[in-house]
């Protein structure tokens, strides 16, 4: 709109014959950024009880900014006691003023929450079972397409169950070279300083060996990859849902659960135990280099008392708990990714707390296992 063809507008409070009247001249268009401001007790000269009436005689084009204009005249008529007659103004102004009430509305002060322990303590469970709830319903749907899968009925598709399998496998085998066989020297190096004060440098095999089979191989490959693959599969999962994929995935029937939680889950299960049996490998080369060079202890030695020490019950209870690793990490980063908001803040933040959550767990479902290993006898 060209502003220069639009005469600015005003207004002028007079008296004729008696009466107080209100003259507008000119074109009220906000967009124009002209229109005037009428003061808060620009009406309090008449005195309670006056009538004021309109004169727009004078009015050229206008729109919302006359509107925004009367209302603080009424606002104003109000706090002064005086009457508006309206009868003047365009028919379309006085409906539209008719709609605004004559105050405006007080500030609601935010009403700040008492302290109620059981009310805070009832949410809390409540939320968390409806979580488990929905996370058990993610679990069920995914286990139910894995038997579709096994049956040659699967609705994955091969080529994303590969690139997970390429993203959680491969890709990963650097970091999980690099921590396991550091965690196996620590072991070495730290059984070695204690038990060489007993003349027991041999046994620095048995503890490398049970330590990284039963244990510490299964829970840092799994810390590992909660770190690196599950971040991703949340992030990724939260941009989808930023960008719509998801919602549009819903409309044309494709189910979420078959097209995107199905390949990473069955990827993080098929890895994570070749991924476990590589950190042992690892684990144990690392204690082998550390024994070798500080204890006297030769090569022959140490592996034969390794394979003694480590029976094969150990590496079946490791193997099934890298596979329960890879279900909880694979489960939760796409339930925190699903459960995402739409914006870019929103997407790191769920990698966040699906790394969070995945160590947590893992170190939660290992403390788990070994108290069910103590039940056993294992």
């Amino acid at each position: 709109m060209d502003a220069t063809a639009l005469v600015a507008p005003a207004w002028r409070l007079e008296t004729e014959a008696g009466k107080p009247s209100l003259s507008l001249s000119g074109d009220w268009i906000a967009q124009a950024e002209t229109i005037p401001v009428f003061p808060a007790d620009g009406l309090k000269q008449l005195g309670a009880g006056s009538a004021l009436r309109f004169d727009a005689e004078h009015v050229g084009r206008w729109d919302s900014g006359l509107i925004a204009f009367l209302r603080d005249v009424k606002v104003a008529a109000t706090s002064s006691g005086v009457a508006l007659d309206e009868q003047s103004l365009p028919e379309s102004a006085r409906t539209l003023l008719g709609l605004l009430a004559d105050q405006p509305p007080e500030p609601v002060a935010p009403r700040r929450p008492g302290f109620n322990p059981l009310a805070t303590l009832g949410a809390t469970v409540l939320r968390s079972l409806s979580e488990l709830g929905i996370v058990i319903l993610l679990l069920g749907s995914t286990a139910h397409g894995g038997a579709r899968a096994l049956g040659g009925r699967a609705r994955m598709r091969t080529v994303d169950l590969l690139g997970n399998i390429r993203a959680a496998g491969p890709s990963a085998l650097a970091i999980v070279s690099v921590v396991n066989f550091l965690v196996g020297a620590i072991l070495a190096f730290v059984g070695a300083v204690q038990l060489r004060k007993f003349a027991a440098d041999i046994y620095v095999a048995d503890l490398v060996g049970l330590a990284m089979v039963r244990e510490m191989a299964a829970v840092m490959t799994a810390i590992i990859m909660a770190g690196r693959t599950g971040g991703a599969y949340a992030a990724r999962i939260a941009t989808m849902q930023g960008n719509e994929e998801i919602d549009a995935l819903t409309v044309i029937g494709i189910p979420v659960s078959d097209y995107l939680v199905l390949p990473a889950i069955l990827a993080l299960a098929f890895t994570m135990p070749l991924l476990y049996l590589y950190g042992c490998l690892v684990g144990i080369f690392g204690g082998f280099i550390v024994s070798i060079s500080m204890l006297t202890i030769t090569g022959a030695g140490f592996l034969n008392q390794t394979i003694g020490a480590v029976g094969f019950d150990q590496f079946v209870f490791g193997f099934v708990k890298s596979i329960a690793f890879a279900i909880l990490i694979g489960v939760t980063s796409c339930r925190i990714g699903l459960k995402a908001g739409r914006s870019a803040a929103d997407v790191g933040s769920a990698a966040t707390s699906a790394v969070v959550t995945g160590i947590v767990g893992v170190i939660a479902l290992d403390a788990a296992f070994a108290v069910f290993a103590t039940m056993i006898d294992l």
